[in-house]
């Protein structure tokens, strides 16, 4: 018994590393098995069904109701839940034409883009170099069978857009609570989501089967990811929380080949190692990176 002792802050300690492991592989497997539902309501039907699920099992369980807003703070929240619900629908529409893991490299541009647009050291223009070497390799610029479709690029390209806008107006909503803050958010996507559903999918958006495929969607890419992270959060500093997030791209990659039979040819591997280290390569040089994490942390990936 007593060798079991020394093992218990290792495991501490480990835990968050591991949850928000599981954070990344549990958003990538939901996303891909939403993928799976696509031949049946459409990208968005799916998307209807992970924000609207997510909604109501947020509200649920934070209550947002209880908490008094003033009339500043809800136009903050519904711009914050317009743009969210704009990147889940722009993604999954993404998702359509193109392999899962370079719509996540791709969608990353937005993130790394907002993190680089006041860079003012030599070295983060290696990063810009390498994100744009990464995403050339991705763009439909030639004729050839690994091209990727213009539309889903598109796509893939307006989600990293709305998580830059995600990213900037979730920091406005910084000082609301944030499980009322994010059930408020989700609630407001649903809005803007679930016509696009509703139209694409009509009556069969309410099989009862399909509904109970929808809330795996739902808790298997959002409700179980956004609990882990919260998880992760709490012990684990900015700078690692940011690297190993920056992972997510390959973890998609990986999930869609396993899942969706998805091959992706040596140059779409390389660009997605590209625009990792180009994301590692900003985490790691920068000096707020280094600053302890708030007590709200970095707005999660989506």
């Amino acid at each position: 018994m007593s060798q079991a002792f020394p093992t218990a802050p290792m495991l501490r300690a480990l835990t968050p590393y591991a949850a928000l492991i599981g954070a990344i592989v549990s958003l990538c497997v939901g996303t891909s098995f939403a993928k799976q539902l696509f031949p049946l309501v459409g990208a968005q039907g799916a998307t209807a069904y992970r924000v609207g699920f997510s909604a109501l099992l947020l509200c649920l369980i934070w209550r947002p109701w209880r908490t008094k807003l003033s009339r500043d703070d809800l136009m903050r929240l519904a711009l914050y839940g317009a743009v969210l619900g704009l990147m889940n629908l722009s993604f999954y529409m993404a998702i359509r034409t193109i392999p899962l893991g370079l719509a996540i490299a791709i969608e990353f541009i937005g993130p790394l883009s907002l993190a680089l647009i006041h860079s003012r050291r030599l070295i983060h223009f290696l990063w810009i170099g390498l994100a744009g070497l990464g995403l050339l390799l991705l763009l439909p610029l030639r004729d050839a069978s690994h091209a990727l479709d213009p539309v889903g690029v598109a796509f893939a390209g307006a989600a990293a857009v709305f998580w830059a806008l995600y990213i900037i107006l979730g920091k406005r909503t910084g000082h609301l609570p944030a499980g009322q803050s994010v059930a408020l958010g989700m609630s407001t996507a649903a809005l803007v989501v679930v016509p696009f559903g509703l139209v694409e999918a009509g009556a069969t958006l309410f099989n009862p089967a399909l509904l109970g495929l929808g809330l795996v969607v739902a808790i298997v890419s959002s409700a179980i990811p956004y609990s882990l992270e919260m998880i992760a959060l709490r012990g684990i500093p900015k700078r690692s929380f940011g690297v190993m997030l920056s992972l997510e791209p390959a973890a998609g990659a990986l999930a869609g080949l396993a899942i969706l039979g998805e091959h992706l040819a040596l140059s779409q591997w390389l660009a997605i190692g590209l625009i990792i280290a180009a994301s590692v390569g900003v985490i790691l040089t920068d000096p707020a990176a280094a600053a302890p994490m708030t007590e709200d942390g970095p707005v999660p990936a989506p």
